[in-house]
């Protein structure tokens, strides 16, 4: 089975608004789903990790600079305030805790609608 034919058509990009997330089911997978600024989608574990709730689609989307000039987009909890990058899963701030790092789906915008892998990566960067 192709790519193509593995990614879940979840809502129209217009659903979504800028810098806010919504929650979708995947099958029995509950995953967030994020509109960025850019008219980007991306797609994380709906369970925060820290809390076990299901409210990551709730979390605040920002960016952070890596320090070496690259800034990635971000995902803060809407519960203790953990960030992960949300490209890759990674704990960028753990808010004192141990990293959790989440997973990621990838996602994309094809013809004005978002499709969303239904399964996560299984390699994440920097892991």
């Amino acid at each position: 089975m192709n790519e193509e034919a593995t990614m879940i058509d979840v809502c129209a990009l217009e659903d979504l608004l800028p810098e806010r997330g919504a929650a979708a089911l995947l099958g029995d997978r509950q995953v967030a789903v994020f509109r960025l600024e850019d008219g980007g989608v991306r797609a994380v574990q709906q369970r925060d990790p820290y809390s076990g709730a299901n409210v990551l689609a709730r979390g605040i989307i920002g960016s952070h600079d890596l320090g070496d000039g690259t800034v990635v987009p971000t995902l803060t909890s809407p519960l203790y305030k953990q960030v992960w990058d949300v490209d890759s899963g990674a704990v960028l701030d753990a808010a004192g805790g141990e990293d959790l790092p989440i997973d990621v789906h990838d996602a994309e915008v094809r013809e004005g609608r978002v499709l969303v892998a239904p399964a996560p990566r299984t390699v994440r960067a920097g892991s």
